[in-house]
Formats: C-alpha cells, sequence, structure tokens
C-alpha cells in the first residue's frame, strides 16, 4: 500500500471553536488529507484572535458562537489585519442572517456545522487559495429571498384598479374602464384591501403610498 507524499508546502490550519470534540474531529478531518497541517487549537474568540497573530495560519475555523464573543467580531479583526488570510465560518445557526454577516464580516467560507467534516475541508481548501472570494453552500438561494421584493405582491389587475382607486374613480367607474360587471370590480378592490390590510379607500391609498406602490401626486404648481 502507497500513500501520497506530503507536499512540500502544507496549508497551515488553526481551530476555533469552545467544543473539544468538534475541534478533535475537525483536527482528524484535516490530518486526513495531507494538503494541511493543524497548527492551533483555541476555545475562544480572543485567543483565536492571538494564535492566528502569533502563528500565521493560512486557514482560520471560526466557529460562530464563541464563550467571550461572537466569532464573525473575531472573523472582522483578522480580515482588518491580514487581507490573504482564509477564514472559514463554522456555525450550528446556518441562516441567512447569520450567513451574510460572514460574508459582510470578510469571511472566505460560511459551512454550517451539520455538513461532513469533507465539506469544511474543501471550504478550507477554496478559503487557502481565495480568500476573499466568499462561497457557501445556499449562497444563491440566500441571494435570491434577499434580492425578493419585500411586501405585498399585485396583480396587474390589482395594480390596475390601484391607480384608479388613486385617481378617485367609483366602483361603477372602474367596472367600466376595466369592462367587468361592479361584482367582479368589487371583488378586486376586496382583495386588494386584503393584501394591504386596509378597510377602505384611504388607507389602501395610504398604505400603497407607504410601500412604494403608489407615486405620491405632484404637488400643485402655482
Amino acid at each position: 500500500m502507497t500513500t501520497s507524499p506530503i507536499p512540500a508546502t502544507r496549508t497551515k490550519v488553526l481551530l476555533v471553536d469552545d467544543h473539544d470534540l468538534i475541534r478533535k474531529g475537525l483536527r482528524h478531518a484535516f490530518e486526513r488529507d495531507r494538503q494541511f497541517e493543524v497548527v492551533g487549537e483555541a476555545a475562544t474568540a480572543a485567543e483565536g484572535v492571538r494564535q492566528a497573530g502569533a502563528l500565521q495560519p493560512d486557514v482560520v475555523i471560526m466557529d460562530l458562537r464563541l464563550p467571550d464573543g461572537s466569532g464573525l467580531e473575531a472573523t472582522r479583526a483578522l480580515r482588518k489585519s491580514n487581507a490573504t488570510m482564509g477564514i472559514v465560518v463554522l456555525t450550528m445557526y446556518a441562516g441567512d442572517d447569520q450567513l451574510f454577516g460572514a460574508l459582510e464580516a470578510g469571511a472566505s467560507a460560511f459551512v454550517p456545522k451539520t455538513a461532513p467534516a469533507d465539506e469544511v475541508v474543501a471550504a478550507a481548501r477554496h478559503a487557502a487559495s481565495s480568500p476573499s472570494a466568499f462561497t457557501a453552500a445556499d449562497l444563491a438561494e440566500a441571494m435570491k429571498r434577499r434580492l425578493a421584493p419585500s411586501g405585498p405582491q399585485l396583480s396587474p389587475r390589482e395594480g390596475q384598479v390601484l391607480r384608479l382607486l388613486a385617481d378617485g374613480m367609483s366602483v361603477a367607474g372602474i367596472a367600466k374602464q376595466l369592462f367587468v360587471s361592479e361584482s367582479t370590480a368589487k371583488t378586486h378592490i376586496s382583495k386588494l384591501y386584503e393584501k394591504l390590510g386596509a378597510a377602505n379607500r384611504a388607507q389602501a391609498l395610504m398604505t400603497a403610498l407607504r410601500l412604494g406602490l403608489l407615486e405620491a401626486p405632484d404637488a400643485p404648481k402655482f
């Protein structure tokens, strides 16, 4: 049985997590891959930052929640002092807020603790080669969720009804304008009010203005 040769230059890794079992598991995963060498461990944010300064690892695996503070604050401090260090944020709480928090703090990758250890190793490999290029398994979907418009989404017909209400049209006038029965016009208005959480025309128009669904009328010109 042959083993692959140890690379001349190995990627140095620092593990920062307050759970001893997690650090041991990660150490084992990295030691299986001969590209990496675990050069240190820390259980607090302050110790992690101190060891990162002393050991100058290529990659830091940073837990999000630590006994003495946030891993994001430690990540921000590390990134401020070293633009080329890879930083992988590891967390049990892998929501969109945590993901974008890691991105904004300057992390290179974001991995949930529920992911296999091999994914952490792969993230560390990415972080070592591209420390400033953020990656996360759910990044594309998280971006879609963040960019999705907030507030009620009106159908094209509901948008028409809203504009006609803003013009002061009566139910009969709206029905005539849209070539529908008054009953159908009332149904459209009722659904519009429901989406806007309004009980009447005035409330609907005020809410629509606040949400940017209507443009404010021009000020009178003299």
